[in-house]
């Protein structure tokens, strides 16, 4: 189990919060509780990313209140909603605002832990594709503006010589350009320069003209 995989138990309810805590400490995993939701947003500027067990009913602010700051702050951890038996109205509500899951109370600890992994699965992912972004906009951010017009003209489909008509450079600039674009962008061929661009968002030159 790996050391990063935090939960974040969000519920008033003494018994729940250390009944949860001593669970996911026997199978691995690290748990911060938190009394309500108040608390737990006190703390969240400070918080590791971790998958939230959030229980709706809580006194002063609820677990869908929580949901709904937590969606204004852009944190978009999953969210695994404990509710009451005969809540579906408030789950299907949580399901709407982004909860991964939600789970009644009592549960049971196996369909816990199998949600818990299948959110950490999705956390992971999200984390690796964020890394992911963020190196393709820091490549993408080293060329020039003209070498990054000669980007969107290839993500364009665009031969050297109509880049060079578009651009009106001759053909031998651009193919310098399109040199130093594999460079900067460490690209071992055209494909790899397009996914980063991809990635980081750059719009084919065409698309961005209209």
């Amino acid at each position: 189990m790996s050391e990063s995989r935090l939960v974040h138990i969000v519920d008033d309810d003494e018994a729940v919060r250390e009944s949860a805590a001593t669970l996911l400490d026997s199978a691995g995993y690290e748990a911060e509780t938190h009394v309500s939701g108040v608390d737990f947003l006190e703390t969240l500027e400070s918080a590791k990313p971790g998958c939230i067990l959030l229980d709706i009913h809580m006194p002063g602010i609820t677990g869908l209140e929580v949901q709904a700051e937590l969606k204004a702050r852009n944190v978009n951890w999953p969210v695994i909603v404990l509710t009451g038996q005969g809540d579906v109205g408030i789950a299907v509500q949580a399901m709407k605002n982004g909860a991964f899951e939600f789970i009644e109370k009592p549960y049971r600890n196996d369909a816990l832990m199998e949600t818990l992994d299948d959110a950490f699965e999705k956390l992971e992912a999200h984390t690796q594709e964020s890394s992911r972004v963020a190196a393709a906009r820091i490549l993408i951010d080293t060329l020039t503006p003209r070498e990054l017009q000669v980007m969107q003209a290839l993500l364009g489909g665009l031969p050297n010589k109509l880049i060079a008509y578009e651009l009106d450079l001759s053909v031998r600039t651009v193919e310098i350009y399109r040199a130093n674009v594999m460079a900067k962008l460490k690209a071992r061929g055209l494909s790899t320069a397009v996914r980063i661009a991809l990635a980081a968002g750059v719009q084919p030159l065409h698309e961005r003209s209209k």
